[in-house]
């Protein structure tokens, strides 16, 4: 699905990522964590065109990443940012429908195709009139994945979505998330700094400091096997107070 090759980035005199390869399976999440400044956020932009590599190359689908492709790459991509990233001076429905207005998607196709997304992420019907200023944060969290899904993109890139959201709704979007990747059985890379957020979502969890890949694998194998005192310091930084494991 996607295929990234000895790829690496620096902005000036700092390297943020070092030479990376990875590939993502069909049909699975994975989950980028680690620290500010790790690199994860880049990493995640390089996939989907929006940072260009210094060296290495991106594959998506057989097909490299290129300045003469990737505009119509992105459009088989669905991509999702904290807070969802939305126009204010569009309505929520606007916004959702966007993109496929402007690749000449049918009127219909499109009312059709908001309908059914806002049935998949259950966002209040009447919210689609409201503009962003308007609505909760989890609302427009909805909204952003409603916006990434409406191409049905088989990859969908997540750069923190819920981490500006109070608990309560951060809970329930998590679960309704979950929910819909495995309904749709998409592609999922969702980058995060919470070991709980990775542990819930990841089918695999690539865990990054320095710009470079520390440990891969499930989230139990980082508990119970970490690959080095990075990898031992992070997750008990994650601990709750009071708490041994």
């Amino acid at each position: 699905m996607l295929e990234l090759d000895q790829v690496t980035k620096s902005f000036g005199s700092t390297t943020v990522l070092h030479p990376t390869t990875l590939s993502f399976t069909e049909g699975t999440t994975t989950v980028l964590i680690g620290p500010s400044g790790c690199g994860k956020s880049t990493l995640l932009r390089i996939m989907i065109g929006l940072i260009q590599p210094d060296a290495g190359t991106v594959r998506f689908q057989g097909e490299v990443f290129s300045p003469a492709n990737q505009l119509a790459m992105r459009h088989r991509i669905g991509y999702v940012i904290q807070d969802g990233g939305l126009f204010p001076h569009l309505s929520a429905s606007d916004n959702v429908g966007l993109l496929a207005r402007h690749l000449g998607r049918d009127a219909a196709w499109v009312r059709r195709r908001i309908d059914e997304l806002t049935e998949l992420v259950r966002l209040p019907r009447e919210a689609l009139s409201r503009f962003p200023a308007q609505l909760s944060g989890g609302q427009r969290q909805r909204l952003g994945i409603m916006r990434a899904l409406m191409l049905d993109p088989p990859l969908i890139l997540l750069d923190e979505p819920m981490g500006a959201l109070d608990p309560l709704v951060r809970y329930d979007l998590q679960n309704d998330l979950r929910d819909i990747f495995r309904t749709l059985k998409k592609t999922v890379v969702l980058v995060t700094h919470d070991m709980g957020e990775a542990g819930f979502f990841g089918d695999e969890v690539l865990l990054l400091g320095g710009g470079k890949i520390v440990q891969r694998g499930t989230l139990k194998s980082l508990l119970e096997s970490p690959a080095d005192d990075f990898v031992t310091r992070f997750i008990q930084a994650q601990r709750l107070p009071g708490h041994d494991s």
